[in-house]
């Protein structure tokens, strides 16, 4: 797991409905969430309606958030550019979606999973790294997003973030081929 502390590492990914590159420089000075998250996945099929009502609630505020999708998509057609922007549009998703296609965003982040979720304060030190709530495809926890929202309401009321985290599980992040993690 990446250190609670540790910087946001750089990106420049394109955003998959609008086909502009978004990178991470355009946040500075904001508190920042990364969620990584497919459209095959059940856990993140299970939170898509909180992922889009985290980012209606938070999209007055000062918090930018950014989901990217790193999954291998010659393997895994559902997590394709336009698979993606297909639901992302579907679900009504009012945050950018970017595209990982050679997956070294997902590794400078050191994800594991879909979903797995990064909390970054105003100067993106780590300060959450863990699940969006104990909703899963097998339970009937309501979708909340109660993990992440805390975590979030925290640092825009500049508070410090509890370390009591619960990892999130999930989908192992599809590599592609000779591209897994050492």
């Amino acid at each position: 797991m990446r250190t609670l502390g540790s910087l946001a590492p750089d990106f420049a990914l394109r955003n998959v409905r609008t086909d502009e590159t978004v990178s991470r420089s355009e946040f500075e000075g904001r508190p920042l969430a990364v969620l990584f998250i497919c459209n095959h996945c059940p856990y993140v099929k299970r939170i898509q309606p909180g992922l889009v009502t985290l980012g209606n609630d938070y999209a007055a505020t000062d918090v930018a958030i950014v989901g990217i999708a790193s999954n291998d998509a010659d393997n895994y057609p559902d997590d394709s550019p336009a698979e993606l922007a297909r639901i992302a549009d579907e679900l009504g998703y009012v945050f950018p979606l970017l595209h990982d296609e050679d997956q070294s965003v997902a590794k400078a982040y050191e994800a594991v999973c879909t979903p797995d979720i990064y909390l970054f304060d105003r100067e993106h030190r780590l300060v959450y790294r863990g699940q969006f709530d104990d909703a899963r495809p097998k339970n009937d926890e309501p979708v909340t997003g109660r993990d992440l929202r805390t975590a979030i309401d925290a640092v825009l009321a500049g508070l410090p973030v509890s370390e009591d985290q619960t990892p999130s599980i999930g989908c192992g992040i599809k590599w592609k081929p000779g591209n897994e993690p050492s």
